[in-house]
């Protein structure tokens, strides 16, 4: 299928999950996987910043990404924290020899098989409400046209985020994104519990809460607090498919 064809599916896609009060995880989530399925990437991953102004890891297109990226947190440098400070496109062509830039965030990068990045800000009129990382495999620049088409998936997130924000007082807002933030960390210990009762990786287990929750209409936070709580046992969840 052709990239432009592929692209417009990603746009449509993440559309229709535009509802009065969609999932801002499950949207984003979506955004790194189609990044990944629609451009030359190897991962992707977005951070979204919270009410108090600092950044969060709200989506990953695996587990190796979500890893670098709580890193670059952590490490306190790397593309997508200068991309959201600036609200300007990073760029780094090839992490083994420009290094000097983020020396930590370089070198476990490229243990984590990565070469080169490019983050994107998630801005609309001067207001930046995240950043998009795209890693490669191999060093060099994206192409132009790749470029563009990961700031469009973005900048739908980022049209999203925010009208959704204005639709809302200041504080219900802030109630928002702190709830994003907290499903975040019952949705990593769900997995955890599904992970070690079902010996899997933390990226099967993640694969098995998102299916189960979009067969059975259910929000990812709604079902990973109902594993945790005991309401639903690991082994009736829907199995990954053989």
């Amino acid at each position: 299928m052709a990239r432009e064809t592929l692209l417009a599916k990603a746009l449509v896609e993440l559309a229709d999950t535009l509802v009065a009060d969609f999932d801002v995880i499950e949207l984003l989530t979506r955004l790194a996987d189609r990044c990944v399925d629609v451009l030359d990437v190897g991962a992707a991953g977005l951070m979204l910043a919270g009410p108090d102004g600092e950044l969060r890891v709200m989506a990953s297109s695996s587990e190796t990404m979500r890893l670098l990226e709580l890193f670059e947190l952590q490490a306190e440098e790397g593309p997508c924290l200068d991309c959201f400070r600036t609200g300007q496109p990073v760029v780094s062509q090839d992490l083994a020899t420009g290094s000097g830039r983020w020396p930590r965030f370089a070198a476990e990068a490229l243990r984590a098989g990565f070469h080169s990045v490019q983050a994107l800000p998630m801005r609309l009129r001067g207001t930046v409400v995240g950043a998009l990382n795209l890693f490669h495999v191999e060093p060099g620049a994206m192409r132009a046209g790749d470029v563009e088409a990961a700031q469009a998936l973005a900048d739908v997130a980022t049209i999203a985020i925010l009208s959704h924000r204005a639709a809302h007082e200041a504080q219900v807002v802030n109630e928002q994104l702190t709830h994003a933030l907290n499903s975040r960390v019952v949705i990593e210990q769900a997995k955890g519990m599904i992970a070690e009762r079902l010996a899997l990786d933390m990226e099967q287990s993640f694969s098995i809460l998102r299916r189960h929750a979009r067969s059975h209409n259910l929000r990812l936070a709604d079902l990973a607090r109902d594993v945790i709580e005991g309401r639903l046992a690991t082994l009736v969840l829907d199995p990954l498919p053989s």
